[in-house]
């Protein structure tokens, strides 16, 4: 098996479980050093299956063979704190940082609830926290790292909430932050080699999303549910083959549909499956890469 990210680093919060350990299994299996965070520590610390420790262990069995390894990091993306720690750590131990995949998202327990946002709780304003305002914490720390050796690639997880309405106010304005936050660090990382991009994710076929189908299937968005659903490990897929392209700078700054970047690479999911995209029916991305509006870097 080749390891085309054989001696890079990289970071994927949010990845007890679900897209954040798919993306990880997939980047260790091609050969690269995975930290990955979450805060379930311990199997059964949450009714989900999934912990760091486990993530970690299964990245470093699936890289047996091309040098990939996973490590695990216990962290709260709410805490700034335990964020510079961890990052603190990243240098001390790896001395660099290839990839940033901000993935951690803290999803309200009422999200498919289908009521005003005046009827909700202000706690769903958790979701700004670990989700925008996390984004932003980890990228400071990772361009501090990545732009002394002009290179590195922040992705950001989004979705088609960006622009078309999906299960509340909060989320929404959720993810069209994390794009908008991604195109102008793309703007500022420029000048030294660094991308910053957002991938925009259909149905995937989560822990959570499971669950959630077989339990509240008929209160979730028909445009999704009606969606050809990936693995957690097809955008892992997309992210492997964003940081070989040495033409991914001419991508930073914009949003891309993640199902879309998999064609362009040639790329399937696990089963051999093509995914399709859902542009026609979810909506279309706003940014598009600042190469294409004259701003260029390294």
């Amino acid at each position: 098996m080749s390891a085309p990210l054989a001696g890079k680093v990289a970071l994927v919060t949010g990845a007890s479980r679900g897209i954040g350990k798919g993306i990880a299994l997939v980047l260790a299996e091609q050969g690269a050093t995975v930290y990955v965070t979450g805060r379930t520590l311990r199997e059964g610390d949450y009714y989900l299956p999934g912990s760091v420790g486990g993530t970690a262990l299964a990245c470093s069995e699936r890289g047996k063979v091309t040098g990939g390894t996973g490590v695990a990091v216990a962290c709260d993306h709410a805490d700034p704190t335990a964020v510079a720690a961890l990052f603190a750590r990243i240098e001390e131990e790896a001395g660099r940082l290839d990839i940033l995949v901000n993935n951690a998202f803290s999803l309200a327990d009422d999200l498919l609830e289908p009521k005003g946002f005046w009827e909700k709780p202000l706690s769903n304003l958790e979701m700004w926290n670990v989700g925008v305002h996390s984004n932003y914490v980890a990228a400071w720390h990772a361009a501090r790292l990545m732009v002394p050796r002009n290179s590195g690639l922040i992705v950001a997880i989004s979705g088609f909430a960006a622009v078309t309405y999906t299960y509340g106010v909060v989320f929404g304005t959720s993810k069209s932050a994390v794009d908008r936050m991604a195109r102008d660090m793309a703007i500022e990382l420029a000048p030294h080699g660094v991308a910053s991009l957002t991938l925009w994710q259909g149905l995937t076929l989560t822990e959570k999303a499971r669950d959630n189908l077989a339990r509240m299937g008929d209160q979730m968005t028909t445009s999704i549910t009606s969606m050809h659903a990936s693995s957690v490990e097809h955008p892992g897929r997309v992210i492997a083959a964003l940081a070989c392209d040495p033409d991914v700078m001419n991508r930073s700054g914009g949003e891309f549909i993640t199902a879309e970047l998999a064609q362009h690479y040639g790329l399937t999911d696990v089963d051999g499956s093509v995914i399709a995209s859902a542009r026609e029916s979810r909506g279309n991305p706003v940014w598009r890469p600042v190469a294409d509006l004259g701003i260029h870097g390294r």
